[in-house]
């Protein structure tokens, strides 16, 4: 190994007295990919007990009749999440929004840095979270409750009772958070509207052959549960699509629209969108809010879809990226790395 070490340092020594420029940018890249790295590391949260903040935000505020935005399955969407935000913003009569889950590509630091700029910039109303799958990637679980707090938690405003539950995982709620469930439930009793918000459905509305939701002998008895303390609504994401109905008298409606790729192609369902919900003394009101969306022709959504992807990675690790190929251009001078030969 000692050999190979010091083979290694010699070319590398070589070709430093050789060619000093190219190698010169090759070792000021590494140091600044290093540092970046380290900054990555040590930099600030980008948030800390923001649920916590946005509820005293809204408890603040005296609500008779009110509305709020409901969202989910933005993925560090950069076009269409920052256009839904300020849509949301410039509607006066919103008094605050819950984004219900899959908010980052996954759970790394830089992907939660990216939606606080975002929500920073674009959003001027208390915003609610709940957890999705895609924040339990990267082992994403624990930097979730760092910057957001509690992973399900309860909330009043003026007569109606707000859960938001914690179905990240796919396979349903612990026997703690059931039990928790349970008692918020007995407690909103008395209270005009039980609404209730979740990342994964209990069924997946497309039917057969589709399972984007809850395994059914988790979901029956969550539904039992909701039939029992007569839920008012069911809000859930994870489907990225618009569906609304009810499961066995229990209203729901779908909403993965806020920015992540869109597979299918049917006007009624797979199109940008947030909820508008109105609650007026008895009545709730659901508005379907679209947002710019691309043609529904397959070949649209599949350039749509990787665009997205494409894009998001460019400003997520843009700078790394760039670093990284300047580097390899260094290297192919220095090692006088020559391309095929043309005849």
């Amino acid at each position: 190994m000692i050999r190979i070490l010091k083979a290694s340092f010699k070319i590398f020594k070589t070709h430093f007295r050789n060619h000093p420029v190219a190698m010169g940018i090759f070792m000021f890249c590494a140091f600044l990919l290093i540092g970046i790295e380290v900054w990555f590391f040590f930099a600030a949260p980008p948030a800390k007990n923001w649920l916590s903040q946005n509820l005293q935000n809204i408890k603040n505020t005296n609500y008779d009749n009110y509305a709020f935005a409901v969202f989910g399955d933005n993925k560090n969407s950069h076009a269409t999440f920052p256009e839904l935000l300020r849509e949301v913003s410039a509607d006066k009569e919103l008094s605050f929004a819950i984004d219900i889950g899959d908010m980052v590509f996954d759970g790394e630091m830089e992907k939660y840095r990216y939606f606080f700029r975002q929500v920073h910039k674009n959003m001027k109303i208390p915003l609610l979270t709940a957890i999705g799958n895609h924040e339990l990637h990267e082992k994403g679980r624990g930097l979730y409750y760092d910057l957001f707090g509690p992973f399900y938690y309860s909330f009043k405003v003026g007569r109606d009772y707000f859960i938001v539950i914690d179905d990240a995982n796919e396979k349903g709620l612990d026997q703690w958070q059931q039990n928790w469930l349970e008692k918020e439930l007995q407690k909103a009793a008395d209270y005009s509207h039980r609404f209730v918000f979740m990342h994964v459905p209990l069924f997946d509305p497309r039917g057969a052959g589709h399972h984007h939701c809850l395994p059914a002998e988790v979901a029956h008895p969550l539904l039992d549960l909701f039939k029992k303390y007569k839920v008012s609504h069911v809000f859930a994401s994870h489907i990225h699509s618009y569906y609304t109905g009810d499961w066995e008298g229990i209203p729901y409606t779908i909403t993965g629209g806020a920015g992540g790729e869109l597979v299918g192609k049917n006007p009624d369902h797979d199109f940008f969108h947030y909820l508008k919900v109105s609650v007026k003394d008895s009545e709730v009101k659901i508005s379907v809010m679209p947002i710019k969306t691309p043609d529904f022709e397959w070949l649209d959504r599949i350039g749509s879809m990787a665009w997205i992807y494409f894009y998001a990675l460019i400003r997520l690790h843009g700078v790394e990226i760039a670093i990284l190929l300047l580097m390899a251009y260094a290297l192919a001078v220095a090692f006088e790395i020559k391309g095929p030969d043309k005849y």
